[in-house]
């Protein structure tokens, strides 16, 4: 990976990140029904309970995820996403090693995520279980549904 990289904390105000979670949303609309894609949207990234961080290589937007607090000791993995160029590169993980110590700093002892069920959402998957999360039911406000896939860890 490049010296030029660094993780910065997002206001989600720039035109670069939304074109980018555009794309990200564009993506999970062709990947996903409409009744699975929990994506959120800009508005629902700015809430108050999300943290977001931009992965920037130089300027250019290389990635981004966000942690969403559900109560004093859960939060939840959203917007994970890596340019499709830059997958495969350690990205993914270098992000998600960032919201996994950020969560933990913040006090949250348990960290779940929803992502696709489908073969398009493997590679992420596997990159969950390689960080120590397993499969768990449905938690905060959703339902079983056969699209997704709900992954969990204990923070320690």
């Amino acid at each position: 990976m490049q010296d030029t990289l660094r993780i910065v904390v997002d206001d989600l105000r720039g035109p670069q990140i939304a074109a980018f979670l555009e794309a990200h949303l564009e993506q999970m609309r062709a990947t996903s029904p409409p009744e699975s894609k929990h994506a959120l949207d800009l508005d629902g990234l700015r809430r108050p309970e999300v943290v977001f961080w931009t992965l920037l290589d130089g300027d250019e937007v290389v990635g981004c995820a966000a942690l969403k607090a559900l109560d004093a000791t859960h939060a939840e993995v959203k917007s994970m996403r890596t340019h499709p160029e830059r997958r495969r590169q350690g990205y993914g993980a270098l992000l998600l090693r960032h919201v996994v110590e950020q969560a933990r700093s913040r006090g949250f002892t348990r960290l779940s995520l929803e992502t696709g069920s489908m073969p398009f959402f493997a590679p992420a998957r596997a990159l969950y279980a390689a960080h120590g999360f397993v499969p768990c039911p449905p938690f905060a406000d959703y339902v079983p549904d056969p699209n997704s896939v709900f992954m969990t860890t204990v923070l320690e």
